[in-house]
């Protein structure tokens, strides 16, 4: 299974491996407060994405039709692939793994914790259907 949550979300019994997925790590906050298990930068959108879609350097923030498929292409990158068939291994074989994001983020439709949980659930049908075929 696959949960999405904020960073400083409160940790549930059925969260399982909690993976921090933010290009940045949250600033200021000590080791010891850290909510995740592990930090995978790389399935953050990339620093110019991330700058884009928050309008810095005084540009004008992209909108989320062209942030989403800038993201997923970025998540076409050899590392990317790699890091989510793993993820896809792990939830194939029954773990529970729970994506974490930005205690900015509010709205998990607008979020790329979202769309990488669709694409580590579509890895997870193609593994099933090799398995099964």
């Amino acid at each position: 299974m696959i949960k999405t949550k904020r960073w400083d979300e409160p940790r549930e019994a059925d969260d399982g491996f909690r993976l921090l997925i933010c290009r940045y790590r949250p600033r200021a906050l000590p080791k010891k407060k850290e909510t995740w298990d592990l930090w995978w930068s790389q399935l953050g959108p990339s620093k110019e994405l991330h700058a884009a879609f928050y309008g810095k350097h005084g540009q004008t923030p992209i909108r989320w039709e062209e942030y989403r498929q800038r993201y997923l292409d970025e998540m076409k990158g050899e590392e990317q692939r790699e890091s989510i068939a793993l993820l896809a291994e792990k939830i194939a074989a029954g773990k529970t793994i729970t994506l974490l994001c930005s205690s900015a983020c509010t709205d998990a439709t607008h979020c790329h914790r979202t769309l990488l949980k669709e694409l580590i659930e579509e890895e997870v049908r193609r593994l099933q259907h090799s398995a099964n075929g």
